[in-house]
C-alpha cells in the first residue's frame, strides 16, 4: 500500500471517528433533554383539551423543569390521558394534590404542563399516581379578552373624540368654560366669595376658640357659675326673690284690673261719676245747690245778728271767745315763761 493510500485513510478514519465523536454527543444530548439517562417516576393526569401538547414537551414546578410529557392518549370520548416522565430528585417535592394546569412556553410558544399548589402535610408522588387537572391560561380567551378590551379602547377613544370636539365648540359647562369668558369671570368671583366665607368661618371658629377657652380657664361669671356652689346658690335665691316680686306684681296687677273693671260699672259712685254722664250732671246740680243754700245762709246768719232780739246773744257769744282767746294767750306766755 502507498503512501498516498496510507493517508488517504488515515483521513477517512478520522472523519469516521469525528463523526461518531459528534453522534455520541448528539445522543447524550438528546437523552438528556429528554431525561432518558436520568431516573424518573411516571404520573398520569386528564384534560378536556390539551390545546397542541405534544409529546416530549416540558413540565414545570414552581418554575423548574422537573420532566417531559411522555404520553398522550384518548382515555375517553371527553378526556385525554397525558403521561409524564418526573424526575426522581424532584419528585420529593411535589406533592400529590398538585394540580396539573396547562400553559404555554412563552406568549406564543410551545405547550407545557405546570404543576401548582400542593400542601406540606401530604405525601411526595409516587410512581403511578394521577394527579388532578385544572384549567389553565388558554390562549384562545386571551386572544378574545384583548379583542373586548381593543373595542372598548376604540369605543372610548370614539367618545373622547366627541367630548373633546363638544369642548372645543364650547357645549357643557367645561367648554362654556374654556370659550365664555364671561363665565370664567363669574366663576373667579364665586371662587373669590367662597374663599371670603371660608375665611369668616376660620375667624369665627377661632372666636369660638377663644371663648371655650375662657369658659375653660378659672376666671368669669360663667367659671363661677359652674364651679363655685356659694354663687350658684346666691343666684338661686335672687332669682327665687325674683318670682316672688313677679307673683307679688301680678297679684297688684289683678286687684289693680278689679278695680278698673269697678270703675267702669255704672253701679257705685265712682263708676258712675266716670262713666254716667246724667249721674254726673245731677252731682253737679246738688253740687251747685248747696253752694246756692250755703251763701243764702251765710247771709241769713248775718241778718240774724244785726236782729235787735238776737244781737245781744251774739254780742255775749262774741265776749265769750275773745276771752276764751286771751286766757289761751295768757296760758301760752305763762308757759312760755
Amino acid at each position: 500500500m502507498s503512501a498516498a493510500d496510507n493517508k488517504r485513510t488515515l483521513i477517512v478514519g478520522l472523519f469516521v471517528f469525528i463523526g461518531l465523536i459528534i453522534l455520541i454527543a448528539g445522543i447524550l444530548i438528546l437523552g438528556g433533554l429528554q431525561k432518558k439517562f436520568t431516573k424518573s417516576l411516571t404520573v398520569t393526569t386528564e384534560f378536556e383539551d390539551v390545546k397542541g401538547l405534544k409529546v416530549g414537551n416540558n413540565v414545570w414546578f414552581s418554575g423548574v423543569k422537573v420532566g417531559i410529557v411522555k404520553d398522550i392518549s384518548f382515555e375517553s370520548i371527553k378526556f385525554v390521558k397525558v403521561v409524564m416522565s418526573i424526575e426522581a430528585k424532584s419528585s420529593e417535592f411535589i406533592r400529590k394534590d398538585a394540580v396539573a394546569k396547562l400553559g404555554s412556553d412563552g406568549l406564543i410558544g410551545n405547550s407545557i404542563i405546570t404543576l401548582v399548589g400542593g400542601s406540606q402535610a401530604t405525601a411526595s408522588i409516587q410512581d403511578g399516581d394521577v394527579l388532578t387537572s385544572a384549567k389553565g391560561a388558554d390562549m384562545e380567551a386571551m386572544m378574545a379578552t384583548l379583542a373586548v378590551n381593543s373595542d372598548n379602547l376604540v369605543e372610548i377613544t370614539k367618545n373622547f373624540a366627541v367630548l373633546s370636539k363638544n369642548l372645543v365648540d364650547g357645549k357643557g359647562m367645561v367648554g362654556a368654560m374654556l370659550t365664555d369668558s364671561t363665565m370664567v369671570v363669574s366663576l373667579s368671583r364665586s371662587l373669590d366669595q367662597l374663599n371670603k366665607l371660608m375665611s369668616n368661618a376660620n375667624l369665627a371658629s377661632a372666636n369660638l376658640a377663644t371663648v371655650t377657652n375662657k369658659l375653660n380657664s378659672n376666671h368669669g361669671l360663667i367659671h363661677d357659675l359652674s364651679t363655685d356652689t356659694a354663687v350658684f346658690a346666691s343666684l338661686r335665691e335672687s332669682a327665687a326673690q325674683l318670682q316672688g316680686v313677679t307673683q307679688t306684681a301680678n297679684a297688684l296687677m289683678s286687684n289693680l284690673n278689679a278695680t278698673s273693671a269697678r270703675l267702669n260699672d255704672k253701679n257705685n259712685v265712682v263708676g258712675a261719676l266716670t262713666n254716667d254722664p246724667e249721674g254726673a250732671a245731677e252731682i253737679k246740680q246738688i253740687l251747685r245747690n248747696l253752694n246756692v243754700s250755703t251763701a243764702k245762709l251765710d247771709q241769713n246768719m248775718e241778718a240774724l245778728q244785726h236782729n235787735f232780739l238776737l244781737r245781744g246773744f251774739f254780742k255775749k257769744q262774741k265776749k265769750d271767745q275773745e276771752k276764751a282767746l286771751a286766757d289761751s294767750l295768757k296760758a301760752s306766755g305763762a308757759n312760755v315763761d
